[in-house]
């Protein structure tokens, strides 16, 4: 868990696996220094991806962060959960997956693109529903208690749940709430089946890996705030990590922070400050 700056480490490492939130994105917005650092970063010649634990697919996700002032050519592309799952699901229909199961799919924004094209069809509880996508959390706006009334239907059927945000935990402006990935587990409490997608499980850096052929794992860097998902995905993906103070765990010091990731199983390569090349005076 070595301390260091991200100019050192763009110099050192032949490929970059960047998270938004908390590296790149706050609750509501972007942080000041990131759009300049990845277009600095990218500026090395080498493929920078965004691995993302988000639900979406990557053109919302491409499309967010054009608006918040990121540069279209600092990255190769996202590479979210939600675009990982929609690759698994498009080769499951006809296979596991019958053509017109009635579909629920929960995300932020109303955002459908998860099954867009599929031939599934949504419906609007998960009552009715022969598969379920927790794409995202309404931790801002519902309890766990609501969604465990809401879901106690479905988990009683055994309705198959596909996660495709496995985080415990997210970013709102209102500061931080519960995450998809918490409903999921709590679906799992209830009695029904979860299959994950995405950070720390591996079919998100297979991936990304297929868009990184010839570089060898062990000069590849992930870049995230997240010991649990961040740090342990990178690490069984046999990829170098770097811890961000910013983000979920932003308020620690940094014995806490450490402990954190002890307590994890789960210690990253490198820490530095921020996702920035001038890292601000402590």
């Amino acid at each position: 868990m070595k301390p260091a700056t991200l100019k050192e480490l763009a110099a050192r490492f032949d490929a970059f696996l960047v998270d938004q939130f908390g590296v790149l994105l706050t609750g509501s917005g972007a942080y000041d220094f990131a759009p300049a650092a990845l277009s600095r970063l990218s500026s090395y010649g080498k493929p920078v991806i965004l691995l993302s634990n988000s639900g979406k697919r990557s053109a919302p996700n491409e499309a967010r962060l054009t608006r918040l002032g990121f540069a279209r050519g600092s990255y190769l592309t996202v590479m979210s959960s939600g675009e990982a799952a929609y690759s698994a699901l498009r080769h499951r229909i006809g296979a596991d997956l019958a053509p017109g199961t009635a579909v629920w799919v929960h995300a932020r924004d109303g955002d459908q693109s998860n099954v867009a094209g599929l031939g599934l069809v949504p419906v609007d509880s998960p009552a009715d529903a022969g598969l379920i996508v927790l794409a995202g959390s309404l931790g801002d706006v519902l309890t766990l208690d609501d969604y465990r009334a809401l879901l106690a239907p479905a988990a009683r059927r055994a309705v198959p749940c596909l996660c495709t945000n496995p985080d415990m935990e997210m970013l709102t402006p209102q500061g931080i709430r519960f995450g998809a990935g918490r409903i999921a587990r709590l679906y799992e409490e209830l009695g029904g089946p979860v299959e994950w997608i995405g950070k720390p499980h591996p079919l998100i850096y297979a991936e990304a890996a297929r868009l990184l052929p010839g570089i060898a794992p062990d000069r590849i860097l992930c870049i995230g705030d997240s010991p649990a998902h961040d740090v342990a995905g990178g690490q069984a993906a046999g990829y170098a990590t770097a811890l961000v103070r910013t983000g979920l765990h932003a308020e620690l010091d940094d014995t806490s922070r450490a402990a954190l990731c002890e307590n994890e199983g789960a210690v990253p390569d490198f820490v530095i400050p921020c996702f920035c090349f001038d890292p601000p005076e402590a």
